[in-house]
């Protein structure tokens, strides 16, 4: 063999087996197979496949080969979905001061602020803050939580420079314009709409608290950034709600807390408001808003009954909300009034990306980022509760099974992309000689 030769060999060497390693690598990282696919943003609802590759939706069909991926999944029995949207949360401070609870605070009103990746337990993929910082806190609330989460978080920014819970969202100097809509065009891929809320529910009119002043200032600002509005509303003799809905409000902006106790949601007889369709004809959004006080059986399941469903699913998730733990309990509640799985699905999905102008969201088309839901609906006897601390009591129950946030796995808590310990790589049974080693796992797939 020839001195040439002999040089050349190691070369072809190498690129024999690198093509033969690269011949053998997954075509995808993550397949989920066999598990009922909703995807109501690509009208798909059937049984598929979904896979991932590099963080982004790689392929939705059926029978996708199982040697195809690096990681699979068993999905039988259970629902896929785009990672789910809840538009109505609360996350950081807002204008709660950080000493709120020394005597010398301004103020001794807690934060309301949640801790944001809570809500990947529910299959939830992306948040919206609704309006818990203004435009002087909104940057803190960034640093401290917007930055740093798993979970997707957009905004509404509240007209109150200040935010909720400083003390402040009763000063109308503080509902300004200009210093809303600079803020906004400083983070316009983040801050997706303006929240009036709390806005002097029961004390009298004077020359600084006009009826309108929180809404109408919200509404410039949001003219002047072409985003929705977010309403959370009281109604007054002279402020009503059918002015709110029919007059106010401009086509896609958004009343959240929909059956709230204090909102005519029906008539006398029983029957549904007239004006509620009304202002879904002009435009108008109608989106959940849970919470811990914002939300009847009385005039949920009767107004379901009659065909008058949200738009939009939402927890209204904070600190001082204890009734509902998960976006899947409020799921689980119009399940029971007689709101079909994929009708859900796309009130948590598509629609909510929709209202706040993010259509890339909530969808599994192939491209976009890897965000998904498996869900299960368990059949049994199961309660329910509202706002009103009345029971309702119901045959279904969501609950979500595993989380992929941009081809991430970040919840999985029975395992469903695990092997079982004793079939783990040899690795895990290896204990770390430092404290700084990497830890012994079953395998390399990238999690929370």
């Amino acid at each position: 063999m020839t001195l040439f030769f002999q040089r050349l060999l190691p070369i072809g060497l190498f690129a024999f087996l690198a093509a033969s390693a690269s011949a053998q690598s997954p075509q995808y990282d993550l397949l989920i197979k066999g598990g009922h696919v909703i995807d109501p943003a690509n009208h798909i609802d059937a049984i598929m496949d979904v896979a991932v590759s590099s963080g982004k939706i790689a392929a939705v069909s059926k029978d996708i080969p199982v040697p195809s991926a690096g990681k699979v999944v068993d999905a039988s029995g259970l629902y896929v979905t785009p990672g789910l949207i809840d538009i109505h949360y609360h996350v950081g401070h807002g204008g709660a001061p950080l000493n709120w609870f020394e005597p010398s605070a301004r103020e001794h009103e807690a934060s309301l602020g949640m801790f944001a990746d809570l809500a990947l337990q529910s299959g939830v993929t992306t948040i919206v803050d609704a309006g818990t910082s203004g435009a002087d806190t909104f940057v803190q609330t960034k640093l401290e939580v917007i930055d740093h989460a798993q979970v997707r978080v957009l905004a509404f920014l509240n007209i109150v420079a200040n935010g909720m819970n400083g003390g402040l969202e009763q000063t109308v100097d503080q509902m300004d314009v200009k210093r809303c809509t600079d803020m906004i065009n400083k983070f316009p891929d983040i801050i997706v709409g303006i929240k009036t809320a709390h806005y002097w529910t029961s004390a009298p009119w004077d020359g600084e608290h006009t009826p309108w002043a929180a809404v109408d200032r919200a509404i410039a600002c949001a003219e002047a950034t072409h985003r929705p509005v977010m309403y959370d509303f009281w109604p007054r003799p002279d402020r009503t709600y059918a002015d709110l809905i029919l007059k106010k409000a401009r086509p896609g902006d958004i009343h959240t807390h929909v059956f709230a106790q204090q909102f005519p949601i029906l008539l006398e007889d029983g029957k549904l408001n007239p004006i509620m369709n009304e202002a879904r004809q002009r435009g108008v959004i109608f989106d959940v808003g849970h919470g811990g006080g914002s939300f009847w059986f009385r005039n949920a399941v009767p107004a379901v009954k009659q065909g008058f469903i949200p738009d939009s699913m939402s927890t209204d998730q904070h600190t001082g909300n204890y009734l509902i733990l998960s976006f899947t309990n409020v799921l689980s509640k119009f399940r029971n009034m007689g709101v079909s799985l994929d009708d859900l699905i796309k009130r948590s999905t598509v629609n909510p990306a929709n209202e706040i102008h993010r259509p890339e969201l909530g969808t599994l088309s192939v491209g976009k980022e890897a965000d998904i839901a498996l869900l299960e609906e368990q059949h049994g006897k199961f309660g329910f509760i509202d706002c009103g601390w009345a029971r309702m009591d119901g045959d279904y129950k969501i609950v979500a099974r595993m989380t992929v946030r941009a081809g991430r796995i970040v919840y999985d808590p029975s395992g469903l992309s695990m092997v079982q310990w004793e079939k783990a790589r040899p690795q895990y049974f290896q204990s770390p000689g430092m404290g700084n080693d990497k830890p012994s796992t079953a395998d390399d797939f990238p999690r929370h």
